[in-house]
């Protein structure tokens, strides 16, 4: 949802695990073949640099990211992103 989103602070609208993370990057990783070789690691509580990391590697905006992410955490055993 992202409606709770501050575009102004620009504060991530989700928390991540480290299990949650796995799940979202495996998506992540079927979506975009070529970040394979990327490392994506993740730190809890540092969402944010997360969300500007994958920005660079995919070149989309913030908006699109946190949808990506929001849309994988809302079913996290389905493959599809």
């Amino acid at each position: 949802m992202l409606s709770n989103y501050c575009y102004f602070c620009g504060m991530a609208n989700f928390t991540l695990t480290p299990e949650t993370w796995q799940k979202v990057k495996i998506k992540f990783l079927r979506k975009y073949r070529d970040l394979a070789q990327v490392e994506l690691s993740f730190t809890p509580g540092q969402e944010d640099q997360l969300v500007e990391r994958l920005m660079d590697l995919v070149k989309r905006d913030r908006a699109y990211i946190e949808f990506t992410i929001n849309k994988a955490l809302a079913d996290p055993a389905g493959n599809r992103l």
